[in-house]
């Protein structure tokens, strides 16, 4: 049976936002907030939170979350994520479901899941919504292009593409949840990091770098990832009401 895994990582030590997990909003911590919604998607068989503090392990189990220590020393959350998917040699699909994303859409996880299953071609599965251009500049949002077949073509914190002429291309957001065939997941995080990884901080480049094929949905979901506390506050905004 191939059984499909959300595994969502979360650390302690966010450069931005120390204790990120933790932080409450409406009295829930964020990491409580996406395995609620991790929970509510039909196609996977389990979720698991993936952590390497202490407390974020004992928080997650009080609200009754499978969680599972890992180390400390990964150097990105696909790293971590090969850490329990080692364990669990059942897990054929392996979604990452960033420990950041609380109002992530559960339809959107299910086309990530939906596209891994069903493309072949695909090492790995993503989504990316339009953007406007008030948004382009943001080095936090992650622009996308894209082939005619869907297929990621590169992944920027600059706006791309470049707009030699004016008002022709269309601008996407990358959402940063990931689904892997269990075998690119492996093979991915083998790869040392390029310098394109390196230089942009951004892992889905290794790979890109290394020839690996990357499947974007487009949907019309904004996500709200937590990397400030600018996006905390107006997430806070968004819960209270």
């Amino acid at each position: 049976m191939k059984n499909t895994a959300i595994i969502i990582p979360a650390r302690y030590n966010s450069k931005r936002l120390q204790g990120k997990p933790l932080i409450k909003v409406c009295d829930k911590p964020i990491i409580q907030w996406v395995w609620e919604r991790a929970i509510q998607v039909k196609s996977a068989d389990t979720v698991i939170i993936a952590t390497d503090n202490q407390e974020i392990f004992d928080t997650a189990k009080e609200f009754g979350a499978n969680a599972e220590m890992t180390r400390e020393d990964h150097k990105c959350g696909s790293d971590r994520i090969v850490e329990v998917a080692e364990k669990h040699p059942e897990f054929s699909y392996i979604i990452n479901l960033q420990g950041d994303e609380p109002m992530i859409n559960t339809d959107c996880v299910e086309e990530v899941i939906k596209q891994i299953k069903e493309d072949n071609a695909a090492d790995i599965s993503t989504l990316i919504t339009e953007i406007t251009d008030e948004d382009l500049e943001d080095p936090n949002m992650v622009k996308c292009v894209k082939d005619i077949n869907g297929y990621a073509m590169y992944f920027s914190r600059s706006k791309i593409p470049y707009e030699r002429n004016i008002g022709i291309a269309k601008f996407y957001k990358h959402i940063g949840i990931y689904g892997y065939k269990r075998e690119s997941l492996f093979k991915m995080t083998k790869f040392p990091q390029p310098e394109i990884e390196l230089a942009e901080s951004l892992e889905q480049l290794r790979a890109l770098y290394n020839g690996m094929k990357i499947k974007t949905s487009v949907v019309k979901y904004n996500s709200i990832g937590i990397d400030t506390t600018e996006d905390l506050n107006a997430f806070k905004k968004l819960a209270e009401a």
